[in-house]
């Protein structure tokens, strides 16, 4: 292995360190392969923040039903090519990869090009986002603006700024609001 290649990696394993971010892989939680995919440019200039409006989950075993349910709805249902969030995020305080970074999302018409869609699974217009999960969305975050997904003068907005519904559900914009790339 030459230098560089050793390099590159104590780095990236020095990243993930510094953040402690993990991400439950599409394969750990049993999802499909996407139909396709539409690579995203670096450094987007926007995070949306989503609920799933379905069944919250607290535990991994049903946090990763919820992920598997969602992606077949989105494909079987509706014929998107995934699951239409780039991540989602379970009461359980993990994180579970959708489409990932660096793919074009389908999560916020007319936003999916140049922003991030980050998912809450559960209904928040019911259900109060917990610490563990505000704090995952924000590591998230973190990690794609030092990974140059993300610029670092994002601006977050909840989905409801950026298309007609409840989306993220009032107790979860009621708490992003209190973020600091929140915009009005």
């Amino acid at each position: 292995m030459s230098k560089l290649i050793i390099f590159a990696l104590a780095a990236l394993l020095c990243i993930h360190e510094i953040y402690g971010i993990t991400i439950i892989s599409k394969a750990q939680w049993g999802g499909k392969a996407p139909k396709s995919r539409t690579n995203a440019n670096k450094n987007l200039g926007y995070v949306v923040i989503h609920h799933s409006a379905g069944a919250y989950c607290s535990t991994m075993d049903a946090c990763k039903t919820q992920m598997r349910n969602m992606q077949a709805y989105h494909m079987n249902d509706l014929g998107w090519a995934d699951i239409g969030y780039n991540f989602g995020i379970g009461a359980d305080g993990n994180i579970y990869e959708g489409r990932g970074f660096g793919l074009v999302g389908a999560h916020a018409t007319n936003w999916n090009s140049k922003a991030l869609g980050i998912m809450f699974i559960g209904n928040y217009n019911n259900n109060k986002p917990t610490a563990a999960q505000v704090s995952k969305a924000k590591e998230l975050i973190a990690y794609g603006v030092s990974q140059g997904y993300l610029s670092s003068n994002y601006v977050l907005y909840g989905h409801r700024q950026v298309g007609s519904t409840e989306c993220p559900g009032t107790n979860l914009y009621n708490e992003i609001k209190k973020w600091p790339k929140w915009k009005a």
